[in-house]
């Protein structure tokens, strides 16, 4: 089955969706520090590097399914939170224009928690009535998931919309199967020791580094960040990986962070040399992008932006895997209902 994937930045959907077996035969992603990574790391796959809005919809292949992140920035319980009268959140309607326009037989949408909040609650629902309804219709299925159950080594909540085109007659079913949790041990013990600081101006060290991108930022934390602990222990999962490097987690060597007051942390006195940021390579593997994906960029926030956009490989693969099976369980039943019920004279 062939899909085409909006605001694709690295392509960590992507690739869930290629190792659950579909063809990603075009893509779209507009941040230009995002091409070189996706044109490498998906050779297959056209290439499209307009805006979302600029892009006609007949010049959209023909396609089975559509998949995407539209920015999640505008959502962001942690942000501003202006959500759809956020220039950016209102790509989200441009993305609908696409779906009415193609009619695939599915889509798959992700975003932040922070859609859920009260204040964005009418926009949300002007959302979900926007897909139900484009074209002939979709049967939308809603449901909020958290990474860590579906072997991804974080704890990450993100909403996803799926629909099924109406006349498929079936309704997708979120999977209720869950697995084992992964430990920060598991996914990046063997990378202890061996990452390297950013060069000055959070440069990046390029070929230098020993493994791929196992270089971290430099540069102080904000008291914000000293608010809270940042630190998850070997035997615990991480904390959510952001877009944003100077947020990025502690790196597990380090103890927890000392509380002094209410919202002020400090370094474990005489331990400060443990506390670093987590590398790229670490919130790669965190977000489960394989080894061989290479992220190329000049400026290590760069790498860290198009991590934490990403949605994790494992979690978009297990559910590529159940949309695939859903629309092929479903595939021949359907025609026969219909002719079944066209066959009905009154």
């Amino acid at each position: 089955m062939n899909v085409v994937s909006f605001f694709a930045g690295a392509g960590g959907l992507d690739l869930g969706f290629e190792q659950a077996g579909f063809n990603v035969i075009w893509a779209n992603e507009y941040d230009k520090d995002i091409w070189e990574t996706y044109e490498k790391n998906h050779p297959n796959t056209i290439f499209d590097k307009r805006s979302i809005v600029d892009i006609p919809a007949d010049e959209v292949p023909d396609c089975d399914g559509i998949i995407g992140g539209p920015p999640c920035q505008s959502w962001s319980a942690a942000g501003a939170a202006r959500g759809i009268q956020d220039k950016r959140g209102q790509l989200f309607y441009d993305f609908i224009r696409i779906l009415e326009a193609k009619q695939p037989k599915f889509f798959l949408a992700e975003n932040v928690s922070g859609m859920l909040i009260n204040k964005h609650s009418t926009a949300l629902d002007g959302i979900k009535k926007l897909l139900k309804n484009a074209g002939v219709g979709y049967d939308l299925s809603f449901q909020m998931l958290n990474a860590s159950d579906y072997n991804v080594p974080q704890d990450r909540k993100r909403v996803f919309f799926i629909g099924i085109r109406k006349d498929l007659g079936f309704k997708y079913e979120f999977p209720t199967e869950t697995f084992p949790r992964i430990t920060l041990e598991t996914a990046i013990g063997d990378l202890k020791n061996k990452a390297v600081p950013a060069l000055e101006y959070n440069n990046t060290n390029g070929a230098k580094c020993k493994v791929a991108n196992h270089e971290y930022m430099i540069g102080g934390f904000s008291t914000m960040f000293m608010s809270r602990n940042r630190v998850r222990n070997w035997d615990e999962q991480s904390f959510t990986i952001q877009a944003g490097g100077r947020h990025a987690p502690i790196h597990p060597q380090a103890p927890k962070m000392k509380l002094i007051e209410k919202d002020v942390r400090i370094f474990v006195p005489g331990k400060e040399h443990l506390y670093r940021r987590l590398s790229v390579r670490e919130c790669a593997r965190i977000q489960t992008f394989p080894n061989d994906f290479i992220f190329h960029y000049k400026k290590v926030a760069a790498g860290y932006k198009m991590i934490g956009n990403a949605v994790p490989v494992n979690l978009a693969k297990f559910l590529a895997q159940s949309i695939m099976k859903q629309l092929k369980s479903n595939e021949n039943s359907v025609p026969q209902a219909q002719k079944t019920a066209n066959s009905i004279s009154f």
